[in-house]
């Protein structure tokens, strides 16, 4: 018992010490610093974005930290009746263009800002010498259940909370789509692959076309649950 309460103690004492800048921590490694996009990811910054989810103003600050991301705070409102959003953001650009702008929760728009930073363009450099420039997708919003089923629960696109992501083009021109190339045996089916299990690392719902066939054109990106990746 003794022993706990002294390891308890220890924990509050650095928690005390990082706060108030006694012992200085590198940001991405200290649980106190902001988020910053640009941080290097540690084992710290799924507990920051987590953190974020549950702080509007927190998410939007770790946004403003690439000046490059274009977004447009927007106001809780009801597009669709049954279908209320909150904390959401008008996303038109971060390092890539979109095929149109779409609304998402703060959360996940920094959830894909981070994953194209760290992930996303790191993995396309490596297999193709080339930068993501332009990405389609099929939009974030839809006030309905998943699959569209009458008695099943409410999708994560009914919140803006999940982006459905088709193809990549590069900034040589080359497109790697979803529905033409998951099943080659080339490079872009690997990136494909890789893509996949890189979002695994920031978003809650990863799901693609070996899931089902409804998902045979796209990545389903999502912040609901922890580390589901089919």
């Amino acid at each position: 018992m003794r022993a706990t309460t002294l390891g308890w103690l220890a924990l509050i004492a650095l928690g005390v010490a990082l706060d108030k800048h006694v012992i200085e921590v590198p940001r991405a490694w200290n649980p106190f610093a902001p988020l910053a996009v640009d941080d290097p990811v540690t084992p710290v910054t799924r507990l920051k974005l987590a953190r974020v989810e549950r702080d509007p103003e927190a998410c939007r600050a770790a946004l403003r930290t690439a000046p490059e991301v274009r977004f447009t705070p927007l106001a809780d409102y009801t597009p669709v009746q049954g279908c209320p959003l909150t904390d959401v953001v008008r996303l038109q650009s971060t390092g890539v263009r979109f095929s149109s702008s779409f609304v998402a929760t703060c959360p996940l728009a920094l959830a894909w800002t981070m994953f194209e930073r760290h992930e996303l363009q790191p993995l396309a450099e490596r297999t193709f010498g080339s930068r993501v420039t332009a990405v389609r997708h099929f939009g974030s919003f839809a006030c309905r259940n998943i699959y569209h089923r009458e008695n099943a629960r409410r999708s994560e696109h009914a919140t803006a909370s999940a982006l459905d992501v088709a193809s990549f083009t590069l900034a040589s021109g080359e497109r790697i789509d979803l529905l033409e190339d998951w099943d080659g045996e080339g490079r872009r089916a690997a990136f494909l692959r890789e893509v996949q299990a890189g979002a695994c690392g920031y978003f809650g719902t990863v799901i693609g076309p070996d899931y089902n066939a409804a998902h045979a054109n796209h990545f389903h990106l999502g912040m609901r649950g922890v580390a589901f990746c089919r």
